[in-house]
């Protein structure tokens, strides 16, 4: 069963970076995709990125693609979420998650494994 913990979040002002990192315990780690999604206050869950476990594919929402860059280093056991040109609607609770089937999906009940999450706040 994987485990994992989320950390790189903080306070930013708008058109600053953060990297987000999620290191997982499961030694199988690289049989697992990974996916980042982001939750603001009232709102519902939503994807942000996505990564196979091959690293063959990649996935983004629309909001966030040419901003946001998903990796992962299997030997690390980690995924990150490289997040430059912020801005405050990315503000919000940043989970990243893993699934143990083939491909990247956008939807959260198709992920078995959450981090506890970490929090993003970008000032105007």
């Amino acid at each position: 069963q994987a485990q994992l913990v989320e950390s790189g979040g903080g306070l930013v002002q708008a058109g600053g970076s953060l990297r987000l990192s999620c290191a997982a315990s499961e030694r199988t780690f690289s049989q697992y995709s990974m996916g980042w999604f982001r939750q603001a206050p009232g709102s519902e869950r939503e994807f942000v990125a996505g990564i196979s476990r091959s690293v063959l594919s990649t996935s983004y929402a629309d909001s966030v693609k040419g901003r946001f860059t998903i990796s992962r280093d299997n030997a690390k056991n980690t995924v990150y979420l490289q997040m430059t040109s912020l801005k405050p609607e990315d503000t919000a609770v940043y989970y990243c998650a893993a699934k143990s089937s083939l491909g990247v999906s956008t939807t959260p009940r198709t992920y078995a494994y959450w981090g506890q999450g970490t929090q993003v706040t970008v000032s105007s």
